[in-house]
């Protein structure tokens, strides 16, 4: 497995707890860390992050294919 993969595949885990604690708990980790925001606020850092996550979950799909 290629080392973008691995890193794709932390960070669509890492996605994929915070929305558990959405789901859960109605609080943001990573509104949190990027600046004590309220839930569905973003700044330049959370937007990011959630790019840099919904990017990862689409590499992600290479390496489910890849095991198939």
């Amino acid at each position: 497995m290629e080392i973008i993969q691995i890193i794709a595949i932390i960070l669509a885990v890492v996605g994929a707890l915070n929305w558990g604690l959405v789901g859960l708990f109605k609080w943001d980790l990573v509104a949190f860390i990027g600046g004590r925001l309220s839930f569905g606020e973003v700044n330049l850092f959370t937007r990011v992050v959630y790019i840099l996550v919904a990017i990862a979950g689409l590499i992600s799909l290479t390496a489910i294919g890849e095991l198939m």
